[in-house]
């Protein structure tokens, strides 16, 4: 992760030159004279966004007090392996879940009524996804 951190910060000085660069082009260009303003606030913003990017990773390294055991290049897979939880391998529910929100940006754009559809769609695949665990095969 410090790496990538090193690599934001090179990238913002790099943006940061290509900045100057392009104001001073633009102001000596012999037809036009002066400041391009939409590429000269692009590339300060794209600096200024890199820059925002790589102190927060700096600062989310330094809190997490220093190296990763999935950041360090002699460590296994399985010293980074925490416990992410626990998903159904053979849930449908998830399926008719994007389906029903499908349907609900299809009625944004098309007709309003499809949204109903879709709302009450998703209402039911929710609760089935929910509560899928408590009846059926799969019952605790």
């Amino acid at each position: 992760m410090k790496t990538n951190v090193n690599l934001l910060w090179v990238l913002t000085v790099f943006f940061g030159i290509v900045t100057v660069v392009y104001v001073a082009w633009s102001l000596l260009d012999p037809f036009h004279g002066q400041i391009e303003w939409a590429g000269t606030f692009m590339l300060a913003l794209s600096t200024l966004l890199v820059a925002f990017v790589a102190f927060y990773l700096d600062k989310v390294h330094a809190a997490q007090g220093g190296e990763l055991p999935e950041d360090r290049l002699d460590g296994n897979i399985d010293d980074g392996d925490p416990e992410m939880g626990f998903f159904s391998p053979w849930s449908w529910w998830p399926i008719f879940l994007a389906a029903a929100t499908a349907l609900v940006f299809l009625g944004l754009a098309v007709g309003f009524w499809v949204s109903f559809i879709g709302l009450g769609l998703g209402l039911i695949s929710l609760t089935g996804w929910v509560y899928e665990y408590y009846r059926g095969l799969f019952a605790r």
